[in-house]
């Protein structure tokens, strides 16, 4: 096996165990119990996403310069550390020292991960590989609810420790990723900033793009994974069988494995401005509907739809990029999507301390506007599709 196939198996290896999460399915609800609103969580979110935003240009330039392996790992380390800060966390701050480790973690990788991948792959296949990766995290958040559903039900503390576990040994693996060649030249920060300046610059539409794809991810984020437990609650549903609810709704986001065979046969544009309807109709559901079946479809059709548009926005922004400084440019366009979620995710907070409903119609207009704002930026002649 070369050294392409060895990095792209040990991602997935990664991405399976980072995905084992075994909170994830009483995220909100453990932090809750803990002394927090849902407001304190979504503001937490909020300054993170700050902060992620903040790092994303200079761990971008430090990835390109020292190798997206070493970034990675120092990346994946970090990840560890996390995971125990939030094993002993009681209070908004010690949640809040969490997410801030989290914001350098998330801030490192995104871009990093995605641009180490594009190297690793043959031309042509990195949908697939995308599609794939994404699948992994996935699959181990299913592990993950069938063992706190099956084992630690009640037992939140369990929960945490098992997660620290699971992000150890990804940390180790990391440990075994070998440097892939990014062709890069040896330039000046002021220089590369420049270079990159002027790229984006020469594709200002393309920021409709990046705004499109916020709202429909921060929608599917903050949904799926905060305010269903609360949705939940609405509809009559226990906490203890959210376990196994989080086991389906997870299991979908499997799919995404196959984005590239939609877009095969609808067409890129036809398959994304399909996903952003069918997530604002499952928004719309959600607000009008309290029946527990319906709630748990609404959940599952949104977590779909997002799931399966990642693999082609990561294609979409590979391709929009000219210069050897892939990892750089990929953490600019991520900065631009959190600045939209700082937003996001206060509204929704807020909405949601109201009432939940109020907090689902907003996830409807946001999906609305994102597939406005895709239509209009698909629709402009000479972007580079």
């Amino acid at each position: 096996m070369d050294n392409k196939k060895s990095n792209i198996y040990l991602l997935y290896a990664i991405a399976l165990l980072q995905g084992l999460v075994f909170y994830g399915p009483i995220a909100t609800l453990y932090r809750q119990v803990q002394g927090l609103s849902v407001f304190d969580i979504t503001l937490i979110e909020s300054i993170s996403l700050i902060i992620m935003i903040l790092l994303e240009l200079p761990w971008g330039y430090v990835s390109d310069k020292i190798g997206y392996k070493k970034t990675i790992i120092i990346c994946n380390i970090l990840y560890f550390i996390s995971k125990i800060v939030f094993w002993k966390a009681d209070s908004f701050s010690l949640f809040l020292a969490e997410r801030l480790v989290l914001s350098v973690v998330i801030s490192g990788l995104s871009g990093c991960d995605s641009a180490y991948l594009y190297l690793c792959t043959d031309k042509g296949d990195s949908q697939r590989i995308f599609g794939t990766y994404e699948s992994m995290t996935t699959a181990g958040l299913i592990c993950a609810s069938i063992v706190f559903s099956v084992i630690i039900r009640d037992n939140y503390s369990l929960a945490a420790f098992l997660t620290i576990i699971s992000y150890g040994t990804a940390m180790m693996l990391s440990l075994f990723l070998s440097e892939v060649k990014q062709n890069t030249t040896h330039i000046r920060f002021n220089e590369q900033i420049k270079m990159i300046y002027s790229a984006i610059t020469g594709n200002k539409s393309f920021f409709m793009f990046l705004f499109a794809a916020a709202l429909l991810a921060e929608s599917n984020q903050t949904i799926t994974v905060f305010l269903n437990q609360l949705q939940y609650l609405r509809s009559g549903i226990e906490p203890r069988y959210m376990g196994y609810i989080y086991i389906l709704v997870t299991i979908s986001g499997l799919l995404a494995a196959y984005s590239y065979k939609i877009s095969e046969r609808l067409g890129e544009a036809a398959a994304i401005r399909l996903l952003f309807s069918v997530a604002c109709i499952a928004c719309t559901v959600l607000t009008l509907s309290s029946h527990p079946v319906i709630s748990v479809l609404g959940i599952l059709i949104l977590r779909i739809s997002a799931s399966l548009f990642v693999p082609m926005r990561m294609d979409i922004e590979n391709r929009q990029i000219r210069l050897s400084c892939r990892a750089t440019i990929l953490s600019v366009y991520s900065s631009v999507r959190n600045v939209m979620a700082v937003g996001t995710n206060l509204i929704f907070g807020k909405m949601a301390d109201i009432n939940i409903r109020y907090a689902m119609i907003s996830g409807a207009a946001f999906c609305l506007t994102g597939l406005i704002a895709y239509t209009v930026w698909n629709s402009k002649p000479g972007t580079k599709k």
